[in-house]
């Protein structure tokens, strides 16, 4: 990025009170003159059109712009970032006058704990991450528990009773859609083989690299396997192309619903269905709460029985099945069946 090196004193001295009130822990909205922007969003890798975890949230603000005449701006992360390129991203929307100030990804989760102590009066949120602090909105959902339902749809849809999870990145987040999805499988059928790889172990472009996931799908689809979920954000698409490539395969998609994205139209004859996470509802739930001057803080659970999670029914695949589904998911509200959380 280039710099402007050439800056009018004038310009220099209202930065440096910035800095300093800023420093001072003076809320975002004293920071930008007592204005208040709206949300600030600040996207995990991928962007808003990764199709996906992003795009729910990013339809969440769309929500809040809409019906409650907020203002918004967006921003977005870029492969191998640093903590303080997040804790940057952070700042600069609270300093500008957004609030509430929102990371999407569990990445955000040091960041926010950090920023928001310099902005005691703006609201920040994570989503997928507990932050400690009295401003922060910690917001979690039961990815566990959608994921069981993906593995319920496979097992009863696999013909060879061989079927895949692609995770984006090992760690105890996307462990969370494996230990579900297995589950699933094995508590519907437990003679269908469950084949579980991930794309990077700990490397975040694993969520923004489709080219990785078209190859893994690819190999998968090789040793017979018949239905393949991915938990990957936008490196979802790879696989999911993959998937389509092959007749009589099905790829299962994650956190949006991933039939009715239109950069995936093409695809979406064999997508079965998708693990729905409600992004959106817990984004505009934080705006509003803002808006309302009742701010949303603590964490904030979105499980499976207050609909947090979901399994998408477009394209009408899942159609025969769905018995079987909505019985499998009335014995995890009701506490029958134990979803685990790790494999």
């Amino acid at each position: 990025m280039r710099r402007i090196v050439k800056i009018a004193a004038a310009s220099l001295a209202t930065a440096a009170l910035a800095l300093t009130a800023a420093g001072c822990g003076e809320s975002s909205t004293e920071s930008a003159g007592g204005k208040d922007k709206g949300v600030g969003l600040a996207f995990d890798v991928g962007g808003r059109d990764d199709h996906s975890f992003n795009e729910s949230a990013a339809r969440g603000v769309d929500k809040a712009k809409e019906e409650l005449g907020v203002g918004a701006k967006m921003l977005t992360a870029k492969n191998g970032e640093t903590e303080a390129d997040r804790e940057q991203r952070l700042t600069s929307l609270a300093e500008a006058g957004y609030n509430p100030v929102i990371g999407v990804g569990f990445n955000y989760g040091k960041s926010i704990t950090k920023v928001a102590k310099d902005f005691p009066k703006t609201t920040f949120a994570v989503v997928d991450a507990v932050s400690p602090g009295k401003n922060v909105d910690s917001i979690v959902f039961s990815e566990h528990e959608g994921s069981y339902l993906a593995g319920v749809a496979a097992a009863l849809k696999t013909k060879t009773d061989k079927v895949g999870f692609i995770g984006g990145v090992n760690n105890a987040l996307i462990q969370k859609f494996q230990a579900g999805f297995e589950q699933g499988v094995k508590d519907t059928k437990k003679d269908v083989k469950v084949s579980s790889e991930y794309l990077y172990a700990n490397n975040d472009k694993g969520f923004n690299d489709p080219a990785a996931a078209n190859s893994k799908a690819k190999g998968m689809l090789d040793r017979n396997i018949d239905v393949i979920y991915t938990a990957a954000g936008q490196s979802g698409a790879g696989s999911i192309e993959a998937v389509n490539a092959k007749k009589g395969t099905w790829g299962i998609g994650v956190d949006s619903d991933q039939y009715q994205q239109p950069g995936l139209d093409k695809y979406k004859s064999s997508i079965l269905t998708s693990v729905v996470k409600n992004v959106d509802v817990a984004v505009f739930d934080v705006v509003k709460s803002v808006k309302d001057g009742k701010p949303l803080t603590g964490t904030n659970a979105y499980p499976l029985s207050k609909d947090g999670v979901s399994l998408a029914t477009s394209g009408g695949f899942i159609d025969d099945i769905k018995a079987q589904i909505e019985a499998a998911k009335k014995k995890i509200v009701s506490g029958e069946v134990k979803v685990k959380e790790s494999p």
